[in-house]
Formats: C-alpha cells, structure tokens, sequence
C-alpha cells in the first residue's frame, strides 16, 4: 500500500492519540527471529510506527503499563498464531485485551490475524492445538480463560493470512 493512500506515518500517529499504529502479538520463541522480524521491518520501511515485545517490554514485565499503552493507541493489530501461540498466558493476555479495545473502538481499529503455519480452525478451537493449552490455563487461570476462549474464537473468525511451511 503507497504511502499516500494511508497519509505519512506522523498523520496516523498524530490520528492515533501516541506513537504506535501497529502491535503485534506473537509467541517469541516460535517467530522472533525470521517472519517476525521480516514483518517488522516490512512496516517500518514503509512508515509505520511498530510494537513489538522484544524491543519495549523487559524480560519481568507484567502486561500493564508500557504493553497496555501500547495497545490502547494502536489502531492495528497483527496477532501472529503459531503453534505455541496459546501455550502463553501473556499471548492470551494481550489477544484478549485486544479484542476488548477493538470492539470498543467503534470500527476505528482492526485485527488483521495471520495463522503462521497452522489454520484458522486450531484458534477457533475446533482442533485440540489450542483447546488442550485452553485447557491447562483453566488449572492455574480459571477466572481470565472463558475472555481468553472468546478472544480467539472472534480473532479465527477474521479472514486473515494463512503462511503455509512451504510457501516462500
């Protein structure tokens, strides 16, 4: 997308009420390094103003404070599924969170989901990859895994981009 269809990125940032337009939610250890980091650097060659974990949350962080403030002002948000992507409370966290701020938004934010070499019925929990992590989270999180159900569900729902192990 040129940049003149989506205005410079100080527009969008200025538009946004902070810094941030995009956050991405990802499971560090599955795509850190590779997709993740290709997708990041794609956006910010083209002007956007990216969030991502291992640059401004600290190893000990909770989510709240800067990772809160990071999702409030963005107006896009990019969870990347990958196999492990529900093994992590602090992926549930965010994704849940995100779909709160979304449908509060009034269609002023959205979700553009990409299911990295999965489907989108393992996050719509029709398969056991993210049913059974949903189920180990109940033991410790009882309280926050029903938000954390509906989250994904929602975010499967959304036509988003599937990248196959093969494709290149």
């Amino acid at each position: 997308m040129a940049n003149s269809e989506v205005g410079t990125s100080s527009d969008v940032a200025r538009s946004s009420g902070g810094e941030y337009q995009v956050f991405l939610s990802f499971r560090g250890p599955d795509i850190r390094h590779g997709f993740t980091d290709f997708l990041y650097h794609g956006l910010k060659d083209v002007g956007f103003c990216i969030f991502r974990d291992d640059e401004e949350l600290r190893v000990g962080d909770v989510i709240g404070g800067s990772l809160i403030h990071a999702i409030n002002i963005s107006i896009i948000y990019i969870p990347i599924f990958s196999g492990t992507y529900a093994v992590s409370k602090w992926c549930l966290r965010e994704l849940a969170h995100i779909v709160d701020n979304m449908s509060k938004s009034e269609g002023q934010k959205s979700i553009l989901p990409i299911f990295f070499h999965m489907e989108p019925d393992d996050v719509k929990l029709n398969t056991s990859l993210y049913s059974d992590a949903l189920l180990e989270h109940a033991k410790k999180f009882p309280d926050e895994v029903e938000a954390w159900r509906e989250a994904l569900v929602e975010v499967g729902k959304i036509k988003g981009w599937n990248v196959k192990k093969d494709q290149r």
